[in-house]
């Protein structure tokens, strides 16, 4: 789900909140050393993301928030700001040249540079949150 939130609205916390969970405490996220990434330049998107990403040739930046049961994705598009809501049920990453971000039929692809590499101890984290969220549930694999 993808909403815009270049301003407060309460409605948006909330539903947020329900997806995603509530952000985690201060005390928390530094226990985690952090729960937020740098900014990481977008390389690609899907056809269905291409209406909140400038057309022209300026660069688009991304940061990605961990929360309790997901991840917001925050997509800045000139003065506006977009969140793409996404529970670490519908959370697929793939790692090829840079690294992409698949769920709800949308991608986002992260160009493959020094900001990309400094934020691969937040992609591990996020890969720990997930593994963490996906043990609650016991699966049994045949």
């Amino acid at each position: 789900m993808i909403l815009d939130s270049t301003y407060t609205n309460k409605e948006n916390e909330s539903l947020i909140s329900d997806l995603v969970g509530k952000p985690f405490s201060i005390i928390h996220s530094f226990k985690m050393k952090g729960i937020g990434s740098k900014r990481m330049i977008i390389e690609d998107v899907s056809t269905n993301l291409k209406n909140i990403i400038n057309l022209v040739s300026d660069i688009n930046y991304a940061n990605i928030e961990l929360r309790t049961g997901g991840i917001l994705v925050y997509i800045n598009k000139g003065l506006k700001n977009f969140t793409w809501v996404i529970p670490y049920y519908q959370l697929v990453i793939y790692k090829t040249n840079g690294a992409s971000i698949h769920a709800q039929g949308k991608y986002i692809r992260f160009k493959n540079n020094k900001t990309f590499k400094e934020n691969k101890a937040f992609f591990n984290k996020l890969l720990d949150q997930k593994i963490k969220h996906d043990e609650q549930y016991d699966f049994q694999y045949l």
